[in-house]
């Protein structure tokens, strides 16, 4: 079983790691079933999914009329304008078949023409601020990607309290020096007031290169137990976030099964001579630059 922590200031307790449902953006109900049943063999009880994900939300629908007392349930909207979000907001209820989610999440907001508009006037947040009102969702995030969406996700904070971000975490993003500094800075502040630290792309490789694309994430991910166990371990040693496994079905159990051996461990001198023989080893290369 996967340890839980709170998730910021929402009341919920959610297991360290995340199940990322965009694995089943490409699946049939049939193929989804067992990898969704993966998650009750680990108590996994928070499931991240996006209008955006392929079949994911269809996939996980089929699911919920059995499981969704089980489950905190999130999706995103990657719209930016009150009326576009709105309608993606109510199709993503109709594909989940639920009345509800705990968590609707302003998508990839990094872009600053995007970030103004969503957050502006007649903007993405208005919508995500009535359906809260109209008790659709219970909380509201915001995620992104790249190597400027710790300084945004700050930003957006002093904007409007999110309840939560989403983010890159790994450890050849984390030598980037301005990331890291901006990744700290961002943690400290969600410390301070509540929010919680959603992490992704913690088993990244390097970037995909011209070779066979092997699986279904956009980067090229690790795939042995023994570098996966490392990987997770080391984001999973970092106070206070949680960890989103892959968009890939068959690396979940790998994932999960490394997480369920990583709880109670903190970091230290030996996790980061560690992970730099790892990226020494595999030529691991940051996603972003």
């Amino acid at each position: 079983m996967i340890a839980r922590q709170p998730f910021g200031t929402t009341g919920q307790e959610s297991t360290r790691t995340i199940f990322g449902a965009a694995a089943l953006g490409r699946m049939q109900d049939e193929e989804a079933a067992p990898v969704l049943d993966v998650l009750l063999e680990y108590g996994i009880n928070h499931i991240d999914t996006a209008a955006t994900y392929g079949r994911s939300e269809r996939r996980v629908g089929a699911w919920m009329d059995r499981h969704r007392n089980d489950f905190f349930l999130a999706t995103k909207t990657g719209e930016r304008s009150y009326q576009a979000a709105r309608d993606q907001f109510h199709h993503s209820l109709e594909r989940l078949r639920v009345d509800s989610v705990d968590l609707l999440q302003l998508h990839n907001l990094v872009d600053e023409d995007e970030w103004e508009t969503a957050l502006g006037p007649g903007g993405a947040l208005e919508a995500a601020v009535e359906v809260r009102e109209q008790r659709l969702c219970r909380f509201i995030g915001v995620t992104g990607h790249g190597v400027t969406v710790a300084a945004m996700h700050r930003r957006s904070l002093e904007r409007f309290p999110f309840d939560s971000v989403l983010l890159p975490y790994n450890y050849p993003l984390m030598q980037n020096a301005q990331y890291a500094a901006d990744f700290d800075a961002l943690l400290s502040l969600c410390a301070e007031r509540g929010v919680a630290v959603q992490t992704i792309k913690g088993i990244t490789l390097r970037p995909w290169d011209e070779r066979e694309h092997t699986h279904g994430t956009w980067y090229e991910p690790l795939s042995q137990q023994d570098d996966i166990d490392l990987a997770v371990s080391w984001v999973l040693a970092r106070p206070g976030v949680f960890l989103n496994t892959a968009a890939d079905a068959t690396l979940l159990p790998k994932i999960l099964d490394a997480a369920s051996r990583a709880e109670g461990r903190s970091a230290g001198a030996s996790d980061e001579a560690a992970m730099a023989a790892l990226a020494q080893r595999r030529a691991m290369a940051p996603l972003f630059t």
